[in-house]
């Protein structure tokens, strides 16, 4: 499956569940391949949400139960793998981006071995 059909579909199905988009993680590649097919135009992302990075990834958020909101760090991939926290509605946003860089960095070692 092309690389931007595999982003429309995951987008639109985390969509349907009541996810936002929050962060687009793609590598340099695949900007430039979005760029010479169709631009972001054709995504339901904006490209303010796009950072350069050594995977092709998605950051996705909801409200969870008690107060909480949940993350999805989901890597585009044929075989999906994701992973998931929820942070508590007191937490402080420095304690939050400190998770979601350790999530990254994990994810990054799951797919380079």
């Amino acid at each position: 499956m092309k690389q931007i059909d595999l982003i429309k579909q995951t987008v639109e199905t985390y969509l349907k569940h009541g996810w936002e988009v929050r962060r687009v993680l793609l590598r340099p590649e695949t900007i430039a391949l979005l760029h010479a097919e169709t631009g972001f135009d054709s995504l339901p992302l904006s490209a303010n949400q796009v950072k350069e990075a050594s995977i092709d990834a998605l950051w996705f958020s909801r409200a969870s139960h008690q107060q909480r909101e949940a993350w999805e760090l989901r890597h585009l991939a044929e075989n999906p793998f994701a992973l998931f926290e929820t942070f508590e509605a007191d937490e402080m946003e420095e304690q939050r981006e400190e998770l979601r860089c350790e999530m990254e960095a994990r994810l990054r070692d799951h797919v380079e071995k």
